[in-house]
């Protein structure tokens, strides 16, 4: 059996390295020095979005919904395309529709608010926010509405989805008027104490194929759109462009010449110069590849994206220190693409989604840091898909009810608060490094986040590497200091391939597609993060003590350390 399993494994380029594997010789040492403090840990990765925003308030969509807003100690944020799409509201891949905007027959407005209610609603229930995507154009609105409903699948070409709802407007007067009044009606419904917590943002990644007009009538839509939502509610917040690929020639000039208008251009509604932008909105991806049918991932690509988008905010005197929202930061482009057509798509059911999160999410911080701007928040796009295959490579979080390994990275996140601590030791990569060259070298990526408050102390570790191939557990020695206690508790929490993993549990029943209702409750408690060993009492001498952890390949632990006295 195990070496049908180990086949399998192969096949699918997952990790398997096996905890009860000897470590390597090789010690790697982290210090960490509770007094060293950096400031306050940030909480920008309790963001999530996804295209298909009927989703949203199914079985699976409601139960993973309330999974991530019980990790979180922070209200978490959600972004969905699709909700001013015309249709009536029968969810598919990359597709989901409201139906909020039609016209009768002397082209008057109909507006229809229930879909997109249920939506809010599900998230207001759940004390989440939306992150409003003003967006796509409504059939009755779009100067070429034929084709509009698209029928992509995994495996067609991407540019089949974008049909009659991605052009602008025939009437820009409306557009702006179906903006006013939904705010209006958000207002009304939710009160306004609560949508001046909401973020709203025009459409999606504008520079490509999401949208079929011309930069300037982008810039004219904002302008209209910006100018409803301040209507509607000055203290409202807007912004945008939510572009993608900043360090790509023609991003950076479609970027640049919408932070150009909004500083000095002239505004299409009011004739004044510029126009509100209350924080500024881009994406960024990585670019995985097969290498000799192993998976080849590659960050660098993603930080890259970032760090120029960083760059060109901070160009901006009087912008510097706007807010960002990353709107979408992933490992690549495409979540509803299999790793059937994919096959470099099979990282995202095992650990290795789960090593590049926990190690990408701290680079970017100090990107951000380095560059000295204001990044607000950290959109993973990544949910699930209702009525799909099991672990079938999709980029979500939770399959048919079952959380996937990089949803407790999301769970580890959320369990270290209060003050960041500076780490350091023989840490192989930095930022700059990663940046530049991705974890492409001999050694893997070993390294570590962590944070200090009036309870105790966590400490995150990841051990990833680029390329996904099978190595021996390392062994790391994490030396603390400034303890202010005699005695403490650790906990010690764990992915890999025997922990905090459903998919392991999955491929061990045999990969079943209709697994019994015993197998999903088995399914249901692997997918949960789970403790590698019971709790230990620590003895503090010298305010210092010494945590020794064999690491596998791809793998993550979260040490908590709890004050005793």
């Amino acid at each position: 059996m195990k070496s049908i399993y180990l086949l399998f494994c192969i096949l699918f380029f997952i990790s398997c390295s096996d905890d009860t594997t000897h470590s390597s010789e090789k010690v790697v040492n982290i210090s960490v020095d509770l007094e060293d403090k950096i400031g306050a840990l940030s909480n920008a990765w309790a963001m999530f979005g996804y295209d298909e925003p009927n989703y949203t308030y199914m079985n699976d969509g409601k139960k993973l919904l309330s999974e991530i807003a019980e990790l979180s100690p922070v209200p978490v944020y959600v972004r969905a395309h699709n909700l001013l799409t015309s249709g009536d509201g029968t969810p598919s891949l990359k597709w989901g529709s409201t139906n909020i905007y039609s016209e009768d027959e002397k082209g008057n407005p109909i507006y229809d608010w229930h879909i997109v209610d249920s939506i809010f609603d599900t998230y207001v229930a759940r004390k989440m926010k939306p992150i409003v995507e003003i967006g796509f154009m409504p059939e009755a609105l779009s100067v070429k509405p034929t084709p509009y409903t698209h029928k992509w699948r995994p495996g067609a070409p991407y540019n089949e989805i974008f049909t009659g709802w991605a052009y602008p407007p025939k009437d820009y007067n409306k557009w702006g008027e179906l903006v006013y009044q939904w705010v209006m009606h958000c207002v009304k419904k939710y009160g306004k104490d609560e949508i001046e917590t909401w973020y709203w943002e025009l459409w999606n990644e504008p520079n490509i194929g999401y949208w079929q007009g011309t930069t300037e009538e982008y810039i004219k839509l904002y302008d209209y759109t910006a100018d409803a939502v301040k209507r509607a509610l000055p203290s409202a917040v807007i912004g945008g462009p939510h572009s993608t690929g900043p360090s790509w020639n023609d991003a950076e000039v479609f970027l640049r010449t919408f932070l150009d208008h909004i500083v000095n251009g002239k505004n299409f509604v009011t004739g004044e110069k510029g126009a509100p932008l209350d924080y500024i909105g881009f994406h960024a991806k990585g670019k995985p590849i097969l290498q000799d049918s192993i998976i080849l991932m590659n960050m660098g690509t993603q930080l890259r994206d970032i760090s120029k988008g960083f760059e060109i905010v901070a160009s901006y005197p009087t912008l510097k220190n706007t807010p960002i929202i990353i709107g979408e930061s992933d490992p690549e482009g495409c979540a509803a693409c299999s790793m059937k057509d994919y096959p470099e798509n099979a990282y995202r059911n095992g650990t290795m989604y789960s090593s590049y999160t926990a190690a990408s999410f701290p680079r970017i911080y100090e990107l951000a840091e380095y560059f000295q701007v204001n990044l607000r928040g950290i959109v993973t796009w990544a949910f699930e898909f209702e009525n799909q295959p099991w672990f079938n490579g999709y980029r979500d979080l939770a399959t048919n009810g079952v959380d996937k390994p990089v949803l407790n990275v999301f769970r580890m996140f959320g369990m270290m608060q209060g003050e960041k601590v500076k780490v350091t030791g023989d840490l192989a990569y930095d930022f700059f490094s990663i940046t530049d060259s991705s974890v492409r070298g001999e050694k893997p990526d070993i390294n570590a986040m962590a944070s200090v408050n009036e309870t105790g102390a966590a400490v995150l570790l990841w051990n990833y590497h680029d390329l996904n191939k099978i190595t021996q557990p390392t062994r790391v020695d994490v030396k603390m200091n400034s303890l202010k206690t005699k005695t403490a508790t650790l906990l010690h929490y764990r992915i890999d391939n025997k922990n905090s993993n459903a998919y392991q549990a999955w491929m061990e029943m045999g990969s079943p597609q209709n697994p019994t209702k015993e197998q999903f409750t088995v399914l249901e408690k692997a997918g949960k993060l789970k403790m590698l060993d019971k709790p230990k009492s620590l003895k503090i001498k010298d305010e210092k003590v010494s945590i020794s952890v064999n690491l596998p390949s791809q793998a993550v632990s979260l040490l908590v350390i709890q004050w005793n006295n």
